[in-house]
């Protein structure tokens, strides 16, 4: 067991030695260096080891690397290692194991890959690989009971009176499924469950942040792992945490809006802010997650909630299913009970989003048509005619590669217009409305709308204009057979009429 190494993350964050002036050598890597040669004896050899996939030209791994070597030097106490893999100098190795982008993070259980999932911060790495180090439920004791309720930021402990009891099964079912997320211990020991203050059969949260403990509300008796795991994720949740790139996942997957208070923390008031919307938070818990954002590092998230000022302290509402953008007014004061009453006309769907548009061009002299927020639902959903949209954004690379094409598909149907639209819209200047049933993940997006029908199709396929044209073709509903024109100056052909006609014998 590995209780006794325990540290909190904060204390065991090694700071980085000044180097004098003749120092002659650089400090060295507590992170191993393995090649193909190396790797079954480093890799294969461990219980479990982190190892990173990178390249010496990647800006990420570059941003990654400070981490990743203070994670490593706190592990290594632990006896648990981190390695690296140079896909440049070892382009066989990453191959195999199939590296296709970087830096790209592998948890290795004797020889055995899988995803890392955990953040890309030392105390995070360090919290994930500790738990990944440890069976899915530790035993705890009387002796290690108040280490381990403070071993990580949410520790879960099953106070039992025998481990083959309820909630013992469920709980083991639980730590399996969720053992990246949280750390779990369980204890039938009579001291150990005595010091906790509890009666068996119970389950304590303990948690750094918020309430310190929390034992779950409800029969114990008759608890499920789908019970469990519902819990842990909605006390996973500070009532007003920070949210970032670590963080930002916990939010999407709980599925509920985010309202978000962009603060600058520099400003000597950004924490009396914060703690200013805390009752508010905690009064619409489970409805809405209340984060607070520091807003000198995501301005330009502030830019893509639509707020059009950069003035702090800010709040917004983002609707995380329909990515609809719900903006406090910028020229009044954030104060806690306007904030709530926006919430709550919000949870009753009395607000109205706040969508970006670019302007109605004054003309379409394209053979693709500028489509723009504002003018979406009038022309995407014109029943009589079939539509295809391509959703792209101006600094996508791929986006510039199909251009060409997309103008060029844009000329076939050219005289066609009546009857088949092609259009495109820049995604990132231009908010769907409500009444789009989808939202845009990457880029280009393309989708096609037949006629008569408000229901939009994905195209799969590839983008070459013949793909593109046989694609419309095969889903238009309108007739795209080209019209006929009889030039003016022509004679036109005269026929008798049927009583004027007779047969010369």
């Amino acid at each position: 067991m590995r209780f006794s190494s325990f540290l909190s993350t904060a204390s065991a964050v090694a700071l980085a030695s000044i180097a004098a002036a003749d120092a002659d050598a650089e400090k060295p890597s507590d992170v191993l260096v393995v090649t193909a040669d190396t790797f079954e004896s480093v890799v294969n050899a461990e219980p479990v080891i982190l190892v990173e996939y990178f390249a010496p030209w990647c800006g990420h791994c570059k941003a990654l690397a400070p981490h990743y070597e203070e994670a490593a030097a706190i592990l290594k106490d632990k006896d648990i290692k981190l390695a690296k893999v140079d896909c440049v100098d070892q382009p066989d190795l990453c191959q195999a194991h199939g590296i296709q982008g970087y830096p790209t993070l592998k948890v290795y259980r004797g020889g055995e890959a899988a995803d890392y999932t955990g953040p890309r911060k030392a105390d995070g790495i360090v919290s994930y690989m500790v738990k990944q180090s440890l069976p899915a439920v530790s035993q705890v004791t009387a002796a290690n009971l108040t280490e381990f309720q403070h071993a990580d930021k949410i520790v879960a402990i099953a106070y039992v009176t025998s481990t083959a009891d309820v909630p013992a099964p469920e709980f083991s079912v639980t730590a399996e499924k969720h053992r990246d997320d949280y750390l779990f211990g369980i204890t039938a020991d009579p001291e150990a469950i005595a010091a906790a203050g509890v009666s068996a059969p119970a389950i304590v949260v303990y948690r750094n942040f918020d309430e310190p403990a929390s034992e779950y509300p409800y029969p114990i008796s008759s608890v499920t792992a789908d019970d469990l795991g519902n819990w842990l994720q909605e006390l996973a949740i500070p009532i007003i945490g920070e949210v970032n790139g670590d963080t930002y996942s916990i939010y999407v997957a709980s599925g509920q809006p985010l309202a978000y208070l962009f603060v600058d923390p520099n400003d000597e008031k950004s924490q009396e802010y914060i703690e200013a919307l805390k009752p508010v938070a905690s009064k619409y818990r489970g409805k809405i997650n209340f984060v607070w954002i520091d807003a000198t590092k995501f301005g330009d998230h502030a830019k893509a909630l639509n707020l059009v000022e950069p003035k702090w302290p800010s709040f917004v509402i983002q609707d995380l299913q329909l990515q609809l953008k719900y903006p406090y007014d910028q020229s009044k004061e954030v104060k806690p009970a306007a904030v709530s009453a926006m919430v709550t006309d919000y949870l009753d769907g009395k607000l109205q989003p706040k969508l970006k548009s670019q302007p109605i061009p004054e003309s379409q002299d394209e053979s693709v048509f500028v489509l723009v927020g504002e003018q979406f639902d009038e022309v995407a959903f014109d029943e009589s005619k079939d539509v295809f949209v391509e959703f792209y954004a101006t600094w996508c690379g791929h986006c510039k590669r199909l251009k060409p094409i997309w103008d060029s598909l844009g000329d076939h149907f050219a005289e066609m217009k009546d009857r088949v639209v092609i259009a495109k819209m820049e995604a990132q200047e231009n908010d769907l409305p409500p009444s789009v049933p989808f939202r845009i993940g990457g880029f280009p997006t393309l989708k096609f709308k037949p006629a008569g029908s408000r229901d939009f199709i994905d195209y799969e396929g590839d983008r070459s204009l013949e793909s593109l044209i046989a694609f419309v073709e095969e889903r238009a509903k309108n007739d795209l057979t080209p019209k006929v024109k009889v030039p003016e100056d022509e004679p036109q052909a005269t026929f008798a009429k049927p009583s004027e006609a007779h047969d010369e014998l």
